[in-house]
């Protein structure tokens, strides 16, 4: 039988078992990078450093690390209740954040289905679009269009409709009758853009091409993230998501807003819906909802889309789909304090209070070392660097673990260094980030 010795945070654990996701495994367990303990700005490592979080842990924590009420909230769940079946049955708190999440959104995206993660969110919402079309008497519309370079989480139908090969060549033709759009990401017009690019909102009407290649009778939905953000900090170029929404709407089709990463006070409203006045037909969230202090996913539909299965009879289950952790007690409560913290104090106001001194920094790296763009939303920033020549990615990775050595937390992916930290930073915080950077970024070849 194997054993299991306790040991103290500054002791380095067995490293061969955990099979870690997105990780040059080799790589990494040759020279380990452990996180110990976290509050508001900053985390802990192994060997005793304070790190500034330039990434919200994941695009995830926004309202920042190990906040009293959210962990209070979490524990006086844990002893009250900490499980409750979610099929036929249910629990308070759930019904609360669910009216709490649908009265935050715009329009009438008021019906709430939660799930664990923002890869179970996209599943949701890519059958809850089928089965729509299916309600109403349209059974041909079964074909999803992603874009390319999206990025939509990593089970079957995500990745499916995602647009990053490396996420997708290994495992088969995932689901058939996909489809996608291109990505907007335009270097040779748009590069160094402060905000949403000039040039690209006739990308949109590629969607057209699509529609008369396979004939709108057979599209139930167009997925996009508002920001592609895991795939490189791509803008959308002013009036790309309302030319969108204005072709579905043509066309029959639902728009879905992938918001896991963008939900929450990223741009500094509560939702990219909001910051972009376009009103999509499902959006899906994740990440900031529990400050990803417990897993948790929510797809939001609009109520003409929730009505359409609330026909026929009523023991009848109307959407055959769910999962044995929806709407999870902690989660729920983690949920709750979460949208209070965000309230009370302000975050998403502070979001978009920094956001202008925010693009002020980033675009004062323009000139550094091998920087070929600067990007930047709210309180988001894509840093792009050429690749060398000896493999793309290679240069990024180097930054990244020279910024980590520093003191700073960013994501490298492939050549561009991307920036998210969560809401509650001040002036002081965001010209440490950049100095950092800065200062690796004249260190690496």
């Amino acid at each position: 039988m194997k054993s299991a010795s306790s040991r103290s945070p500054s002791v380095t654990p067995d490293l061969r078992a955990w099979w870690m996701p997105f990780t040059a495994n080799r790589q990494y367990k040759a020279a380990p990078r452990l996180l110990v303990g976290a509050k508001d700005m900053h985390y802990v490592s192994h060997d005793g450093r304070r790190v500034l979080d330039g990434t919200a842990g994941l695009w995830c924590v926004n309202a920042g690390h190990c906040r009293e009420p959210i962990v209070e909230a979490i524990r006086r769940q844990a002893a009250e209740m900490d499980f409750a079946p979610p099929f036929q049955m249910g629990h308070p708190k759930a019904f609360e954040l669910a009216s709490r999440v649908a009265q935050m959104l715009p329009g009438d995206l008021d019906h709430v289905f939660f799930s664990n993660s923002g890869s179970e969110a996209v599943e949701t919402a890519l059958k809850i679009a089928i089965a729509y079309h299916h309600a109403r008497g349209q059974a041909s519309r079964t074909r999803l269009i992603g874009r390319v370079r999206g990025y939509h989480g990593v089970n079957f139908g995500g990745n499916s409709v995602g647009g990053v090969v490396v996420n997708r060549k290994a495992f088969g033709l995932g689901l058939p009758g996909v489809d996608h759009l291109p990505h907007t990401h335009d270097l040779g017009r748009n590069a160094f853009s402060r905000g949403e690019p000039e040039r690209g909102a006739e990308l949109a009407d590629e969607l057209e091409r699509l529609v008369t290649l396979h004939d709108a009778s057979t599209i139930a939905a167009v997925i996009v993230e508002p920001i592609a953000g895991s795939n490189g900090v791509l803008i959308p170029p002013k009036g790309y998501l309302r030319r969108l929404r204005q072709l579905c709407d043509r066309h029959g089709i639902l728009l879905i807003f992938d918001e896991v990463i963008t939900g929450f006070g990223r741009l500094g409203a509560p939702f990219a819906a909001d910051y972009f006045d376009v009103l999509p037909d499902i959006v899906t969230l994740a990440k900031g909802l529990t400050n990803a202090a417990v897993p948790m996913g929510a797809t939001v539909v609009r109520a003409a889309v929730h009505d359409a299965f609330m026909n026929g009879p009523e023991h009848l289950i109307e959407l055959a789909h769910g999962y044995t952790y929806s709407g999870h007690p902690l989660a729920a409560a983690a949920g709750l304090a979460t949208l209070d913290l965000y309230r009370d104090e302000g975050v998403f106001e502070n979001a978009a209070g920094l956001s202008a001194y925010w693009e002020e920094a980033v675009h004062g790296l323009k000139g550094a070392p091998h920087v070929i763009d600067l990007r930047n939303l709210g309180l988001v920033a894509g840093i792009e660097l050429e690749p060398r020549a000896d493999g793309p990615g290679k240069r990024a990775y180097d930054v990244f673990v020279r910024c980590y050595e520093k003191g700073l937390l960013v994501r490298a992916v492939a050549d561009i260094i991307a920036l998210s930290p969560p809401l509650i930073l001040t002036r002081g915080h965001v010209d440490e980030m950049y100095s950092i950077l800065g200062e690796a970024l004249k260190e690496t070849a």
